[in-house]
């Protein structure tokens, strides 16, 4: 897919928005896509509302060669050393590399349900102690961390996990909060863009961003607002969320117009369909965009979740017209 020094990953259907019986099926087909098309790994989302992480990861595993679970990882719902536990006991069954996506956040209402009313900036404080602890287990220290919001003692990791399988991090959010823990644990810091502006190069970032492109224009558009139609339940779903959130790159794109002049295009968040922006057009303008980011030094793109595998097909054409193949 693309070239060395790029690493693309897609997004994991979520399990509220297919029937019981047919998401197995659904995961399967996308991970497969996923895995034939090269990229490096999916995205799979944690919130209160979908099921667990971890199950989703197993069953990626099992049905692919390459591919390497992204699990979104967030403190309120286990211990660091049950993370570390779950990244050494997967290297230990199927020697397969993961990767793990840190999360403050996520939903604020998640948060609150659940008891905690932890401040956003002090939220990646805690990220931070929380994410230094998997890392150290995970290299084989046996670990003594007498942190704020966590404290161990003595506490070694087993079975150790092999140092060929070592966990990517990564981590969401565009707040100067996420992006001094995502330096701190060394994690690549990735973003929810805006209509690229600058021109200041970047080192260990990456975007998150949905791509529908087409050798037509027109066509690339028309296939855009078929997939994702007018919603008024989602846009008052999407209203909702911008007045209790507290996350900074929701505020952000949220005060946003719709569609900007060129591929930019942020219908699919203001309808509550997804959570990343897309970018839209013909093969040539999207893949122009694409390496405005390479240029800059971006390296790392999650992609939104594929409908089918001509969505992979596509992407692999930008990526190829950017230079990355």
């Amino acid at each position: 897919m693309p070239g060395a020094n790029v690493r693309l990953f897609t997004t994991c259907p979520q399990s509220k928005d297919h029937p019981q019986d047919e998401y197995y099926e659904r995961v399967r087909n996308v991970s497969k896509w996923s895995d034939d098309a090269g990229c490096t790994g999916m995205l799979i989302y944690a919130d209160n509302s979908i099921i667990d992480p971890w199950l989703v990861a197993q069953l990626v595993m099992q049905e692919t060669r390459q591919l390497a679970p992204l699990v979104a990882v967030q403190p309120v719902y286990m211990h660091p050393y049950s993370v570390a536990k779950m990244v050494a006991s997967l290297g230990f069954l199927y020697r397969r590399k993961i990767w793990l996506n840190m999360i403050a956040g996520g939903f604020k209402n998640d948060l609150v349900a659940l008891g905690d009313n932890t401040e956003h900036d002090r939220r990646y404080e805690r990220l931070t102690e929380y994410s230094q602890i998997i890392r150290r287990l995970l290299a084989g220290d046996k670990v003594t961390y007498p942190g704020n919001f966590y404290q161990v003692q003595g506490l070694p990791m087993t079975p150790p996990l092999s140092p060929d399988l070592m966990p990517g991090f990564t981590m969401a959010g565009s707040s100067d909060a996420s992006r001094a823990a995502a330096l701190a644990i060394d994690a690549i810091a990735v973003e929810y863009p805006e209509p690229l502006k600058t021109s200041e190069p970047v080192s260990h970032r990456g975007i998150r961003v949905g791509i529908i492109a087409h050798q037509d224009s027109e066509t690339a558009w028309a296939m855009a607002h078929q997939r994702f139609p007018a919603d008024r339940r989602g846009q008052l779903q999407h209203a909702m969320t911008m007045r209790v959130t507290d996350s900074t790159w929701q505020r952000t794109l949220g005060s946003l117009e719709v569609s900007l002049e060129g591929p930019y295009w942020l219908w699919p968040f203001k309808n509550y369909s997804t959570f990343c922006p897309y970018l839209v057009g013909d093969y040539d303008t999207v893949a122009g965009e694409i390496a405005r980011y390479l240029a800059l030094g971006y390296e790392t793109f999650i992609l939104d979740i594929p409908r089918s595998s001509d969505d992979l097909v596509a992407a692999r054409e930008v990526f190829r017209r950017a230079g990355a193949a």
